[in-house]
């Protein structure tokens, strides 16, 4: 069973910077989206996380390589070698360019700036030699320029690759004596065409592609992946204006470049370069719209009035607070007729550039009245959610009915956990079972640091669950998580006639995974389509929890979707109606939990549509030994593996790991203790 490579992995640990690795993120996302999900890793990832069957492409950014050299050095370089070796891809933006060299030069001589010696990853054969043009500073833009390069289009000859381009240098090094090393796999793409400041041996290379293995590695002086629009034409540095006016004429070229480099590596690039979106309006209701004064009565301690104007200022975002009544008409007929030119709700009204999310406000829409019309949400059918809704809690006499009652949507939103999550005063005032989602997530969130965007076709949501404390000793908090996750299966399975025996599976702890349709409808391969975050705050009586739900509905990239698995002749899934059978349907299970917690009957429930009886795996964290996975604990949760020894017969020694502090490897066997 071989795992899709999905992810695009950007370095984002010690030595990098903060700037270099939003560059970065920001030109990959639309370069790549939607084939691959472009995901910030740690050092600490990268060395103890199972990341290499599902990565595409491992990402090296600006910064400073000592860095890299004291968190990687061993077996974080042990593993990108590995990685590379056995097929994969690795690009290297300047700093990343040094580190991938056999040995860096930079500033020789030098006493204060001086970097010198051989590094680990070696993938070119060479000396990667800077400064090659002086007056760098670190973290300023004093050495900054619009360095030309030209391309060697024999090389690359995919798509409309330019001849010569500008591109973004601070601080890169050039690749010595470049065309020696032909024999041993390296091909210059693109060379500087200035006079350099250090000795370059024989040719000028700015840009390498090394053959290492199966794989390869592209290797950079400059930065392709800066975009003109994110540079701060107020930075402090004499001449900066004009070097953006002169990036930002030769753009185009640089981004066929990028394409033309991404090609070279096998990735698959978006011809038609995407853009993130910018946010939209928010927009709050209840099944009974005037229900939703009941909501804001309960925040209204938390708002502010500013020059006539409602606020709810919280610890990551601000709200303002409108009400379509307040609108006038002709307001509400002009911000229609924006919708219908796709201007309606962008809340930041900038340009396609990086931008700093938690500084925009939020714009929330209270609809007391009625709910939003389809053309203020023509992505979301509030009338389609609620009515859905209000039948399936008419299936079941467990469902409670506030779960899913209370709705926040927005068609582009950061993300749906972080909204209430990272929002404490918010979240202290929402009742059990209120709901958030969105068609397009902007900043959508993983465990531990892992930010992506999530592509319009995904089911996203956030449920805030408010579990009292005196329910711990039989129902501990943790098994929402696995409750989550059955809601998924049991969910879909009983969406409509037909859909019983959908081919979905969990993946311990907390992945949805579906038969690969690309394989056969016999074949056992499977792919994520969906995960589960969960984050909890103690609060004196109660925990409150906002359980995260994303999952691939009709989108079919960059895995697969639901709607790729059904057959034709089945009904069609919609968010709006699946949203409303997931809600209602970890309602009933919630409910039955509070009473009895995860008892026999959930157990047999999870192990039907679990993918781990019985794997053998290998328990890295206690020495290597091999253990065959038996179950969770009833109790807390906990993985239950029995260790083997001899022909892989049991020794009769138990172990019990966490969820929270293991990750688990189905495609490889491995079981490894996070640290």
């Amino acid at each position: 069973m071989a795992s899709k490579r999905m992810n695009v992995l950007v370095y984002s640990g010690n030595g990098s910077t903060i700037e270099s690795v939003r560059h970065c993120v920001y030109s990959l996302r639309r370069l790549l989206s939607p084939h691959y999900a472009v995901i910030p890793v740690s050092g600490d990832a990268v060395i103890k996380e199972p990341w290499t069957a599902s990565c595409a492409l491992f990402v090296m950014p600006g910064g400073a390589d000592l860095g890299y050299c004291r968190t990687l050095n061993g077996e974080g370089n042990r593993r990108i070698t590995q990685f590379v070796e056995r097929g994969g891809a690795y690009l290297g933006f300047c700093a990343g360019g040094y580190y991938a060299s056999k040995r860096c030069e930079f500033e020789m001589g030098n006493p204060k700036l001086e970097v010198v010696g051989d590094r680990e990853l070696a993938f070119y054969p060479g000396s990667c030699r800077g400064l090659v043009f002086p007056g760098f500073v670190y973290h300023s833009e004093q050495g900054a320029r619009d360095a030309e390069l030209k391309v060697d289009k024999t090389i690359l000859t995919e798509g409309a690759v330019p001849e010569v381009f500008k591109s973004y240098y601070n601080g890169g090094g050039v690749f010595v004596d470049a065309p020696k090393y032909k024999e041993r796999g390296v091909e210059i793409l693109a060379s500087y065409t200035e006079k350099l400041h250090v000795e370059p041996g024989e040719g000028a290379a700015a840009i390498v592609y090394c053959k290492v293995g199966d794989g390869g590695a592209i290797l950079t002086g400059p930065h392709p992946e800066f975009a003109a629009v994110n540079l701060d034409p107020t930075a402090d540095a004499a001449d900066f204006r004009r070097v953006i006016d002169s990036l930002t004429q030769d753009d185009k070229p640089r981004t066929d470049f990028m394409k033309a480099c991404l090609n070279k590596l096998g990735l698959q690039v978006n011809q038609e370069q995407s853009t993130v979106p910018s946010l939209s309006r928010l927009h709050l209701t209840s099944m009974r719209p005037p229900d939703t004064s009941k909501i804001v009565n309960a925040l209204r301690d938390i708002i502010v009035t500013e020059e006539g104007e409602e606020y709810l200022k919280d610890e990551n975002d601000t709200f303002h607070l409108e009400k379509p009544s307040a609108w006038s008409l002709g307001k509400l007929n002009d911000a229609l007729a924006e919708d219908q030119n796709d201007k309606n709700d962008r809340d930041d009204g900038a340009e396609d550039r990086i931008l700093d999310y938690s500084t925009v406000v939020k714009r929330l829409i209270i609809h007391e009245n009625e709910h939003p019309t389809s053309k203020e949400t023509p992505y979301f059918n509030h009338h389609a959610y609620f009515a859905n809704l209000k039948y399936y809690q008419s299936t079941s006499k467990e469902v409670n009915p506030d779960f899913g009652r209370d709705l926040l949507y927005g068609e582009v939103v950061t993300s749906t956990n972080t909204m209430l999550e990272k929002n404490t005063q918010l979240l202290r005032r929402l009742p059990s079972g209120f709901t958030a989602t969105a068609t397009v997530q902007v900043a959508g969130r993983g465990r531990g640091t892992n930010v992506w965007v999530s592509p319009a076709g995904s089911l996203m949501f956030s449920l805030v669950v408010r579990h009292d404390m005196s329910l711990m000793p039989h129902a501990p908090v943790v098994f929402l998580q696995y409750l989550a996750a059955l809601a998924i299966v049991e969910g879909i399975n009983s969406y409509d006639i037909g859909y019983r025996d959908f081919p979905i599976k969990l993946k311990w702890p907390n992945d949805i995974y579906a038969r690969d349709p690309s394989q056969g409808s016999s074949s056992k391969s499977y792919v994520k389509i969906g995960g589960i975050l969960v984050n909890s705050h103690y609060s004196s009586t109660e925990y409150l929890s906002v359980v995260g739900i994303g999952l691939n509905t009709t989108n079919a990239l960059p895995t697969t979707s639901l709607a790729a698995l059904t057959p034709a002749h089945l009904p069609a899934i919609t968010p709006e109606k699946l949203l409303a059978r997931l809600v209602t349907t970890f309602s009933s299970l919630y409910g039955r939990f509070r009473m009895s917690g995860f008892d026999r009957d959930f157990e047999e429930m999870y192990y039907k549509y679990w993918l781990h009886t019985d794997q053998i795996v290998t328990l890295e964290a206690e020495g290597g030994i091999k253990a065959r996975i038996k179950g969770i604990t009833r109790d807390w949760g906990l993985l239950i593996a029995e260790e083997l020894g001899w022909e892989d017969r049991p020794t009769g020694k138990i172990l019990q790991l966490q969820s929270d502090s293991n990750s688990f490897d189905f495609f490889k066997g491995l079981l490894k203790r996070k640290v």
